[in-house]
């Protein structure tokens, strides 16, 4: 009967194991090992003209980036470069100290990609318990005796100021290339300046009138840098010695049959010159246009090294400062620098009576070796004929 009872259990089992086995289930772990992939990130190709820059960090060691976050920047002569993460990860390791110089192709970071930066536990501050103060038995306590010197102070005399330290700062590469450019133009042209100033009535005027329409129809705003910039573009094709320029190399004068004017823009990091290009075949609204792209790019940090290369003329203008005066520096390796400045109402003789009218002074500094006087004020008298007429563009006169 025992024997029976063992076969017959053994049998059961037998079926079960076979009926298991039509619903037996497989389990699959999936592999880290991509998404834990340590890779390392190079710095960007640079430009033709630029072969090293100063890397500046925006992230630490155990950060967590997302895909095309800035890493860091790359500070160059001409441009900051941006070095956005590949993929979204944490960083492992920096491979170049902060400050230092990197060329092109150079390891910058390894970053460990889909890991996710662990948080610090915060450690609880202990609890500080202040010790209640002793009992006051004013019958016991024995009352001070009357003292010939006044009050006992209760509280420390102030501390008289300590001068602070002088802090010195490391100048970025833009910084000391933009002196290294100045002081290079100091050395090399002969500059010298000339001046004039410009009744801005009838240009005011045709903004007012025509300010709406123009935005209207070009969706941007008719400012007065429009006028500056096609002045100069129509005065430079009448005075090429000013549009050109001396080849030290080969002794000789390069003249341009074009223009391209490189305008002068204010960023934290220093001034930079983004390039007009073809402005004598441009009407107000493309200068405009370009202007304002310029101007955004510049202000998100997103010129390129292209962006400010090969200017023929330059044009600064320091009256969106408040300046009333001033003498530009040329722009190697241009000849002549026209310099804007603030418009101020002030008394002028108009035929033979005294008239309040908006006026502006403006300069033009050029490199006497190429550009005479007589080019030089013939060109800023050009300039300020056009600016107080338009009229003349059609007319071309």
């Amino acid at each position: 009967m025992q024997l029976y009872f063992l076969y017959l259990l053994y049998f059961i089992c037998r079926k079960c194991e076979a009926r298991s086995s039509i619903f037996q289930i497989r389990y699959f772990k999936t592999s880290v090992a991509c998404r834990n992939e340590v890779i390392t990130v190079k710095t960007p190709a640079f430009a033709e003209s630029v072969t090293e820059g100063d890397v500046r960090w925006e992230k630490a060691v155990g950060d967590s980036v997302k895909e095309d976050e800035v890493v860091c920047e790359i500070e160059t002569d001409k441009t900051s470069v941006q070095v956005p993460s590949p993929a979204a990860g944490v960083i492992e390791e920096l491979l170049v100290p902060d400050g230092e110089k990197v060329e092109g192709g150079q390891a910058l970071f390894k970053l460990r990609k889909g890991a996710v930066a662990a948080q610090a536990a915060e450690a609880p501050a202990a609890a500080v318990v202040a010790a209640p103060p002793p009992p006051h038995d004013a019958a016991t306590t024995p009352s001070p005796a009357p003292s010939a010197v006044g009050p006992i102070p209760t509280t420390m005399p102030p501390v008289p100021p300590v001068p602070g330290a002088a802090i010195f700062v490391k100048m970025n590469r833009m910084r000391l290339r933009i002196a290294q450019r100045l002081k290079e133009a100091q050395n090399t042209c002969a500059m010298l300046t000339t001046f004039n100033e410009v009744d801005m009535s009838n240009i005011s005027e045709l903004r007012k009138a025509y300010k709406d329409a123009f935005l209207k129809k070009h969706n941007i705003k008719l400012g007065f840098m429009s006028a500056f910039v096609k002045a100069s573009a129509y005065a430079l094709m009448e005075q090429p010695a000013v549009n050109g320029v001396i080849d030290d190399t080969t002794k000789e004068i390069v003249y341009r049959d074009y223009v391209d004017i490189s305008v002068a823009v204010a960023t934290p990091k220093g001034l930079v010159v983004p390039v007009i290009r073809g402005v004598e075949g441009m009407n107000f609204a493309d200068i405009e246009k370009t202007i304002n792209e310029l101007g955004e790019k510049a202000r998100k940090n997103e010129l390129a090294v292209e962006d400010m290369d090969g200017g023929t003329f330059t044009i600064s203008n320091g009256g969106v400062f408040g300046s009333m005066f001033g003498t530009p520096i040329i722009n190697p390796p241009q000849s002549a620098i026209l310099g804007m400045h603030g418009i101020f109402e002030r008394p002028v003789a108009i035929e033979g009576k005294v008239e309040i009218r908006p006026m502006m002074y403006v300069a033009l500094t050029y490199d006497h070796r190429l550009i005479d006087g007589r080019e030089a004020v013939t060109f800023l008298r050009k300039i300020k004929t056009v600016v107080e007429d338009p009229r003349v563009l059609l007319l071309d006169m």
